[in-house]
């Protein structure tokens, strides 16, 4: 059975660490973060992070059962990040788009932490209050319930499905990324009309979007079905087909 988790009012350290910081579970969080952007998954352990923070590894398990209960506090903590400042203004498609861009666009500012959380179901706050929001978002758009909770699960799963992707070729090294992105003028650009006759005359247009994420696009192909969808299912009535 794993240790109860004290809470922070009681597990807070009495005196300062030998470099003056009283820790608590929001500068743990915020070392973590830095820590994988500077150095990645591998660098991210108990002992480093207690280093980092000038503490006794042990320390560390006041405030986390483990390892991966940091993991899920460091997806909810981006999640926070991405709702920081936010407020709904009532219409429905601006509200859900600007809350896709900006849990997408926090994922990919860290982009090694992403590839940790995407696929993570934290039940922390502030995933708890994203998720109520989106539900909120249609249900006060008029979709009825059934409808909700599917585009509600589209939309989730295709905002966290293109952080990771997004999120996996930025982690990448800077040398394989690069290669990667070059691969659309270096190849594609050159491949034979007579064989790729499609690919060729798509050429200039894919080396241009294909080093871009398809996030925004995708997200607004979701909305403009949504918003078909919202004009022929008013409230109660019946759900005639699956749209998503």
């Amino acid at each position: 059975m794993p240790k109860p988790v004290v809470p922070e009012d009681k597990r807070r350290r009495r005196r300062p660490t030998r470099s003056g910081t009283v820790l608590s579970e929001g500068l743990i969080v915020d070392t973590a973060l830095r820590m994988l952007r500077e150095h990645g998954s591998a660098g991210l352990t108990a002992r480093r992070l207690g280093l980092a923070l000038d503490a006794d590894p042990s320390t560390l398990y006041r405030y986390f059962r483990g390892m991966d209960d940091l993991t899920l506090a460091i997806g909810d903590a981006l999640i926070g990040q991405a709702l920081e400042g936010w407020a709904p203004t009532g219409e429905w498609r601006r509200d859900l788009r600007e809350v896709g861009l900006r849990i997408h666009g926090v994922y990919v500012a860290h982009p090694q932490a992403a590839v940790l959380t995407t696929s993570r179901v934290t039940g922390r706050a502030n995933e708890l209050a994203a998720d109520e929001a989106v539900l909120d978002i249609l249900r006060g758009a008029g979709f009825p319930l059934a409808d909700t909770v599917r585009i509600y699960h589209a939309f989730i799963d295709q905002t966290l499905a293109f952080a990771a992707l997004d999120a996996a070729s930025l982690a990448l090294p800077s040398a394989a990324l690069d290669a990667d992105e070059s691969m659309w003028r270096s190849t594609y650009a050159r491949l034979p009309a007579d064989r790729y006759p499609r690919i060729a005359e798509a050429a200039q247009l894919l080396a241009a979007r294909m080093v871009t994420s398809a996030y925004p696009t995708a997200l607004d192909m979701l909305l403009d079905s949504a918003e078909r969808q919202s004009g022929s299912t008013p409230e109660g009535a019946a759900v005639s087909s699956e749209r998503f």
